[in-house]
């Protein structure tokens, strides 16, 4: 069936790659009242895929091929939206039209920060993002493109996890539309991930910040990903399938009444995965049974004027079945190759179902002096999860020929032969309720700048239960590992249960104080507090936090600089709790550290390019931590010490820069430098010295995500003269992880490390229809559509065989081999997505 998709795809890029010229829109939107230049403004050709979204000087431009009739609308909350009708356009010629929205008062209620707010996020509209090439389907894939100083997780091209300036992915705080979202906890490797709760499809923009973030953001200690969702003002839907699964989603607005400022406006959005054409790549062959959907829903209801209430709720299913038959890997040089071969008997079955359910009640009166809002946000999330393998898997480790006669590929020496027998049951149910008040207050003074004032109560209870059995046999040469004349003896058992209950209580202020706003160099300084209690542990930690902001207004780059600095601390979950023996530490405190990044931002101008300044952002940071839970990193599974055991340094440069090699389609390049090592307390480490039998001491040794250097890209592009077809492509090149020897990873800690890590997947699309041709082609069968894509994506187009996690193998010598475990291999997927 593959070899027929290539000519398809090919057939109708050449029945749609018809020769179009086009010119430039372009233009400045600015505030009707008082002249500003206006962000967010979306400047769009109705009915196609032709739209810009302003920035901070509200500059659009826009690439226009011939049209007949042509009609260019533009919208922003809170202004009227305007309709420029230009009649026959020719696409030969550039033409300037500035924009002056006038101001509504009976808009939907939206809270939003200033334009220059936080400079050092990154703040994207994930609409460039609509065709990008992803496994996982998940919109977290993209962030080591366009976030400074992300890294994907261990688990590669099949997980959703990543890593922010050394620390792990349970440091990574996701909020949607204010309320924090969870993620199962029991999940081992990048195979039984399913789909995250953000939906693309709802998602109106993102916001990340990599550390050194306001005290608004709540108890953890690497990043936050804020994510806003849709207020639709029109009815919307979009159905999209793929050989790796389905979505759709419908978004749409209606009026109580015809003139009544009363409304709702609603999101729903379905999502199906299947990675089981993704996992037959892998090495380890077998029957992979793989489902995971997601339902979701955003609802908001203009009461009036003033008040609004919002719904959010979502159901997530994920199913992952395996019945393993053999696996065959590989490890060597050119002169010295180890063959490790497996049969397996039994199977796996695990499920991890999560449900969320929040309302959130907004009060926003009119008050154009010193505007001001309050809103109340209740929540509770509920989780069931379970793990349930018994496995029987018999291996041959021997030495292959690597000579190029007819022995070629033969075995010539046995290393080693046995049976492993993983046996596992381990369910965990969590309940977790969040009760949230938070406010904010503008105080102006006209020609001095202001405040904004933010300030937040929270409440959270978290209750949570777990069942543990999890036990290992190992055969090696005839003889049980461990050795008993008398009985079987167990390499590893784990057997628990455990129910505990927490209650964490926090207070937040802060204030966004703008300073010198008429002069050269204008000033902002934000300083906040962060006050929390911990039942568990009884532990009341202080956090305060500042950054600095100034901007030279005679620039032209554009500059803008910042520092931020703070105390940060992070709260134990259920991971971080549970000791190595399977009991709970409730004596655990929070992990702490002190954040310190300098950062900035200017335009460079590529003439060569074209002449839209591209911009380039970066930071220096210093983390130190404190009280830190050391753990080891096994695929995607954390598994901590359950003590505060370690004190540990991050120290690093990022860079991104962005811009558009092709008008209208943005690209981004991201380049990071990292070095994160720990200290076990009371732990001397080592490291191995030739010659030096004991071992040469150091003070410090490379934390499980110590990744020195990473370069990640996302590029588009589309035919000069049709726009219609465009390229996707998304690059990472990255330096190895570190790891050590299972069970014995104290003292020579983490002293080896996986292969350099690099990927390349790419994607070619073309527009099949588009509403604006109907009057042309008013018989086509995809006419009763807004719009249709079609994609054709190659994953792992260079087919590396990329590391994941390792198999340590006992040879009959009593030495140890780490045989790799790779992630996927190249894989073809067609796409097909309709918008109505």
């Amino acid at each position: 069936m593959r070899r027929f998709i290539i000519p398809i795809f090919l057939f109708l890029l050449s029945h749609n790659a018809f020769t179009q010229q086009s010119s430039k829109f372009y233009g400045q939107a600015t505030d009707a009242q008082n002249g500003l230049p206006l962000e967010l403004v979306i400047v769009y050709v109705p009915e196609t895929n032709v739209y810009f979204e302003t920035k901070e000087n509200g500059r659009f431009s826009l690439e226009i091929g011939a049209t007949k009739n042509l009609i260019i609308k533009c919208s922003r909350l809170g202004y009227q939206t305007q309709t420029i009708t230009l009649g026959n356009w020719s696409g030969t010629k550039d033409q300037e039209f500035n924009i002056s929205l006038i101001p509504i008062t009976n808009q939907e209620i939206i809270i939003k920060e200033n334009v220059n707010t936080t400079n050092s996020n990154i703040k994207e509209n994930v609409k460039s993002f609509e065709l990008i090439p992803t496994t996982t389907g998940n919109i977290e894939s993209i962030l080591p493109s366009i976030a400074l100083g992300v890294r994907s997780s261990s688990g590669g091209e099949l997980s959703s996890q990543y890593s922010v300036r050394g620390g792990s992915y349970d440091e990574n705080l996701v909020i949607i539309n204010d309320f924090e979202v969870f993620r199962p906890q029991l999940i081992r490797n990048g195979q039984q991930e399913g789909l995250t709760f953000p939906n693309a499809d709802l998602i109106r923009e993102l916001n990340f910040s990599s550390g050194g973030f306001e005290s608004k953001y709540g108890d953890k200690s690497s990043s936050v990903l804020d994510i806003k969702y849709k207020v639709p003002d029109s009815l919307r839907y979009s159905i999209m399938g793929s050989l790796l699964g389905a979505s759709g989603h419908l978004e749409g607005s209606k009026k109580y009444k015809k003139n009544s400022p009363s409304k709702i406006n609603y999101l729903l959005g379905a999502r199906y995965k299947t990675s089981k054409y993704l996992l037959s790549s892998q090495d380890l062959k077998g029957e992979y049974q793989p489902n995971f959907l997601d339902v979701q829903s955003y609802i908001t209801v203009d009461l009036n004027t003033a008040f609004q209430l919002a719904f959010i709720g979502n159901i997530n299913r994920s199913q992952f079945k395996l019945i393993p038959e053999e696996s065959t890997q590989a490890k060597g040089s050119i002169s010295f190759v180890l063959k490790l071969n497996a049969y397996y008997e039994g199977q796996e079955f695990d499920y991890f179902n999560q449900s969320m359910g929040g309302i959130s009640l907004t009060y926003l009166p009119k008050n154009k002096k010193h505007p001001h809002f309050l809103k109340y946000m209740s929540a509770v999330y509920t989780g069931i999860e379970a793990e349930q393998f018994d496995i029987l898997g018999y291996y041959r480790l021997s030495e292959i020929e690597t000579t190029n006669d007819e022995n070629a590929g033969k075995e010539i020496k046995l290393w080693g032969t046995g049976t492993q027998h993983l046996y596992t049951r381990n369910y965990l149910e969590s309940l977790i309720f969040h009760n949230e008040i938070r406010g904010g207050l503008e105080l102006r003074n006209k020609g001095m700048g202001g405040h904004f004032i933010q300030y937040g109560l929270s409440f959270r209870h978290e209750d949570l239960q777990d069942r543990i059995n999890e036990w290992e046999r190992i055969d090696s040469a005839g003889y049980s590992i461990p050795n008993s004349d008398t009985l079987v003896l167990l390499n590893s058992v784990l057997k628990t249960k455990n129910q505990f209950t927490n209650t964490k209580s926090a207070f937040w202020l802060q204030d966004e104080i703008s300073l010198f706003e008429q002069s050269k160099i204008a000033l902002k300084i934000t300083p906040g507090v962060r006050l929390q209690y911990t039942e568990l542990n009884q532990e009341m930690i202080f956090n305060p936090r500042c950054k600095f902001e100034w901007v030279p207004k005679n620039s032209t780059r554009n500059v803008r600089y910042w520092f931020s600095t703070g105390l940060y601390h992070q709260p134990p979950f259920y991971r971080e709790l549970r000791t190595p023996n399977g009991s709970i530490n409730e004596d655990l405190k929070s992990q702490k550290s002190a954040h310190f990044v300098a950062g900035m931002v200017a335009n460079l101008r590529l003439k060569k390019v074209g002449p839209t300044p591209f911009k380039w952002i970066s930071e220096i940071y210093y983390k130190k931590l404190w009280d830190v839970v050391s753990y080891d990193l096994d695929n995607v599974r954390i598994l901590y010490s359950g003590q505060n055991d370690a004190e540990a340094y991050a120290i690093g440069w990022d860079n991104r820069i962005n811009g558009e090699f092709a008008p209208g389609a943005e690209s981004w390049v991201n380049l990071s430098f990292l070095r994160t090592y720990e200290h076990l307390y009371e732990v001397q480490h080592k490291v191995r010295e030739s010659g030096n039998l004991n071992g040469k001491e150091v003070n410090s040794v490379p934390r499980p995500t110590d990744q020195f250097f990473s370069i990640s890209m996302f590029f588009q592009d589309y035919l000069p003269r049709n726009p219609n077809f465009k390229a996707h492509l998304q690059a990472t090149i990255a330096s190895g992880l570190p790891y050590g020897f299972k069970g014995d990873n104290i003292v020579y800690r983490n002293e080896y490390r996986h292969k350099p890590y690099h990927r390349v997947d790419i994607g070619f699309s073309t527009l099949l229809w588009d509403s604006h041709k109907k009057s042309a082609k008013p018989y086509n069968p995809l006419r009763f559509c807004r719009q249709s894509w079609i994609s054709l994506e190659v994953f792992n187009l260079l087919k590396v065989k990329n590391e994941a996690s390792v198999r340590w193998i006992k040879s009959v010598y009593n030495y140890q081999f780490a045989i790799p475990n790779y992630l996927s291999s190249r894989r073809i997927n067609l796409r097909l997505r309709f918008d109505f």
